[in-house]
């Protein structure tokens, strides 16, 4: 295939789309499966992190299906239109970006044979994702011992930062969005601000629930906070269709609060649940993640039978998407979707850039090499730079870049991680997304 880089749209109809992905991902799989034939390489790790000449291949592992699509459709898209864009203003290492992309499904199980996939069949350089916490932790070792870099645009467990605090990694990991113990840290100062004394959690029982629910449980505590049910969170399995019982357990003490770490899908079946039992109308008011937030949540929960919205008035937090490079990367998203772009979007732009740019710098396709160069281009000193055409410009000149990114400066630290700046969001009485503040976590 002379250029096997495809623009695909997982928006409107996220199955129909998945099946066209699949379509031109048996098409993708059979042409990397024929060049390796040609090449005689072996299959392994060293062999995997790309083939070290010639052009770049990285991959996406995205929830297009699952309890994560909400997000991963327009995740996919903002991925898309980076290696569109590159490609536009020369590619990379004097070749088009050859972009391979994988569903997850928002399940671990398939995220690792994804991952697998790309590591080991089509031998990319880098990943772009997972977004689930819990889809990244089934990933992440088999990119690590393939030489992949992992960027993730959306895992934000804790977990990720310890493990690579013990070197787990090898420098193999990082991530555009801030770690959760910074959400924890803004839920617990929103819980603060608006008066709550006392919470109780309802989180899913997956790495992101768990590290959320410990994050912000330290966090709120140490602001003179209860959750009032410490010692027995409230978790529900990520298979699991129906909420009643673990609804009336996180409400039954009648607290100021019930935080509710979820997705989109469960989480709306979750808000309806605490409606149909009568548990919204008192004083106990409900605080939820990034997890939730999507401009369609109202819509997903439904309405009161007065035909009132029954998210309204819930209050949120998820990372600002306010970078230097925002308004840039806004307005060309809005010319090119039609829509503004979702909560993860400019993370999945700015991680895509990362590693492009970081194997621009290196002039290798290595995963070994994109490693060794991403914190150069996304850390000062050098250039501080918004266009990512601008950058691979300047880079190919021998110049150093300090990329600043849609989501943020994305100044990655030796754990891979990035200071958190979280929106406060809310449903309004109409039943749009509204943000009306910024906490700010971690500063430098």
């Amino acid at each position: 295939m002379k250029r096997t880089f495809l623009r695909r749209k997982f928006v409107s109809h996220p199955v129909s789309a998945g099946i066209s992905l699949l379509l031109l991902l048996s098409a993708c799989q059979s042409a990397s499966e024929n060049n390796a034939g040609e090449q005689g390489e072996a299959n392994s790790p060293a062999a995997n992190a790309g083939s070290g000449d010639g052009g770049l291949k990285i991959g996406t592992v995205l929830p297009i299906t699952g309890d994560l699509a909400q997000y991963g459709g327009p995740m996919q898209d903002s991925a898309n239109f980076l290696v569109e864009t590159v490609n536009a203003c020369g590619g990379a290492l004097g070749q088009p970006v050859q972009l391979i992309s994988e569903d997850d499904q928002t399940e671990p199980s398939a995220g690792a044979a994804a991952m697998t996939k790309l590591a080991e069949v089509d031998r990319v350089a880098g990943v772009i994702g997972a977004a689930a916490s819990s889809v990244s932790a089934a990933a992440i070792d088999i990119a690590v011992r393939n030489d992949v870099v992992q960027i993730s645009p959306a895992s934000t467990s804790p977990v990720f930062t310890e493990r690579a605090e013990k070197g787990d990694f090898n420098g193999y990991w990082a991530r555009t969005a801030p770690p959760d113990t910074f959400q924890g840290d803004a839920l617990a100062q929103l819980a603060q601000q608006q008066g709550f004394k006392n919470v109780a959690v309802l989180a899913i029982n997956n790495d992101y629930g768990n590290g959320l629910v410990q994050s912000f449980t330290e966090a709120f505590q140490q602001l003179g906070g209860t959750v009032v049910n410490e010692s027995n969170p409230v978790r529900y399995a990520p298979d699991a269709s129906t909420f009643d019982s673990e609804v009336t357990s996180a409400f039954s003490q009648q607290p100021d609060a019930v935080l509710i770490v979820a997705y989109p899908e469960t989480g709306s079946i979750i808000l309806k649940a605490a409606q149909e039992q009568g548990l919204l109308d008192g004083n106990t008011k409900v605080l939820l993640t990034d997890g939730m937030k999507t401009d369609n949540l109202a819509e997903l929960v439904g309405k009161t039978g007065d035909g009132s919205f029954i998210a309204a008035g819930v209050l949120g937090t998820a990372p600002s998407a306010g970078g230097p490079g925002f308004e840039q990367f806004n307005q060309a998203y809005n010319t090119e979707f039609k829509r503004a772009p979702a909560v993860y979007d400019p993370n999945t732009w700015d991680a895509t850039a990362l590693l492009i740019l970081a194997a621009e710098a290196a002039k290798s396709n290595t995963g070994e090499a994109v490693r060794d160069k991403l914190r150069e281009v996304a850390n000062a000193p050098g250039e501080q730079v918004t266009d990512v055409c601008q950058a691979l410009a300047l880079v190919r000149e021998g110049q150093d870049i300090d990329y600043q990114g849609a989501s943020g400066a994305v100044d990655l630290n030796e754990n891979g991680d990035v200071v958190g700046s979280y929106d406060v969001w809310t449903i309004a009485d109409d039943g749009s997304l509204k943000v009306q503040d910024t906490i700010t976590i971690g500063g430098e």
